[in-house]
């Protein structure tokens, strides 16, 4: 039962370009699976979550972690009565803008963009759907409704202050409200992201050896989780153990969202998406005793996985990548595939140029970035 707060598909503010509506899929349906065949989209395969894509087949890639994400979003929009198209739309847009190397190479790309109005990765993910994919003969981007646009944006929270330039060019054309919260469809996206990524990090940090079983068993939840398994299967095999208890902190993690949201909701009154927009604080959380037991695991992990010295060996190893193609296609923007040179001719400031180049960089998969790398500072 779709919920009155929920976002309507009949109640859209439409799209920048006028288009009819199709006669079998519903507008959010229709955003959904232009992310899904859109290029940037198909190029997270090649895009490192924590470990580079090269470093093992089974790890999380930027295109697993997102379909990830998305599965936890749908079953816990589902769960509210809220609309599963729009809520899993902005869960696979969410990491398009990253740049390859993960936050390694968003880092590295920041800094080196200082100067030219810095980079941040949620703003490029709305410049690639509004403005870098062009496959659509009538319009630039993927043409996406206002609420798909607006739950990109804002689905970490209201955006003030100092925007990130490719925002503001966005929000120039079509107005998104950034001071205000997002649908609760967007804030389900935003939480199913931390729940997707600190399950799945505690898997592929134990399987890169990291850290052990015995490790994670004194963190509030995951040590409760370890216990339930050892009592209802005592002889289980380690990987299957492994297996079973942390499908259990995932389970733990979804229904506590599911139960604060409910609880959130009714004590809030809100009736309509406009409400929930307007109420000043997010409704779709963590409890306070979970998001606590969280940042202790969040704690672990930075430590023992993030900033472990064998990652932080790659990561500045990949951070020198970007570092050396940033100012290398600043000076030679013409050397930049062919379908970029009307823009570059079109530049009239080094800021346009930067820009440019930051684009063709954050677009590179991990990959493309090495082997060009490779061609263009390490050929013998």
């Amino acid at each position: 039962m779709t919920a009155s707060f929920a976002t309507k598909p009949a109640r859209s503010r439409g799209r920048q370009v006028f288009e009819d509506e199709s006669s079998f899929r519903s507008p959010f349906q229709r955003d959904r699976d232009r992310i899904i065949h859109a290029s940037a989209f198909r190029r997270l395969k090649h895009k490192t979550q924590v470990f580079v894509e090269h470093e093992g087949d089974n790890y999380r890639t930027r295109l697993t972690h997102s379909i990830e994400v998305a599965q936890v979003a749908r079953t816990i929009a589902g769960a509210l009565g809220l609309n599963q198209e729009l809520t899993e739309a902005v869960a696979l847009a969410h990491d398009l803008g990253h740049t390859p190397f993960g936050h390694t190479g968003e880092d590295a790309l920041h800094a080196l963009m200082a100067p030219y109005g810095g980079f941040d990765h949620n703003a490029q993910a709305i410049r690639i759907v509004t403005n870098l994919e062009r496959h659509y003969a009538e319009f630039d981007g993927l043409n996406l409704t206002w609420e798909t646009l607006e739950a990109i944006a804002k689905h970490n929270g209201p955006v003030t202050g100092d925007l990130p330039w490719a925002l503001a060019a966005c929000n120039q054309e079509v107005d998104l409200e950034l001071h205000t919260h997002a649908s609760a469809e967007a804030q389900v996206a935003a939480l199913a992201d931390d729940i997707a990524y600190n399950n799945h990090d505690l898997h592929d940090g134990l399987r890169a050896g990291l850290f052990c079983d015995d490790d994670i068993c004194a963190l509030p939840i995951i040590g409760e989780a370890y216990a339930t398994i050892d009592r209802l299967y005592p002889v289980l095999d380690p990987s299957r153990r492994r297996h079973e208890a942390l499908r259990r902190v995932f389970g733990v993690m979804v229904l506590d969202v599911i139960e604060t949201a409910q609880k959130n909701l009714t004590e809030s009154q809100v009736t309509r998406v406009e409400d929930v927009r307007a109420l000043g604080r997010p409704v779709v959380l963590f409890s306070d005793p979970l998001w606590r037991d969280l940042k202790e695991i969040r704690t672990f992990l930075f430590a023992r996985m993030y900033r472990a010295p064998s990652v932080m060996v790659v990561r500045e190893r990949m951070a020198r990548v970007v570092e050396d193609l940033f100012p290398y296609y600043l000076q030679n923007t013409l050397e930049m595939p062919q379908r970029w040179h009307p823009e570059i001719s079109a530049a009239d400031t080094d800021v346009a140029r930067a820009r440019i180049v930051s684009d063709y960089i954050a677009g590179m998969t991990d990959r493309f970035a090495l082997q060009l790398h490779a061609n263009l500072f390490e050929a013998s």
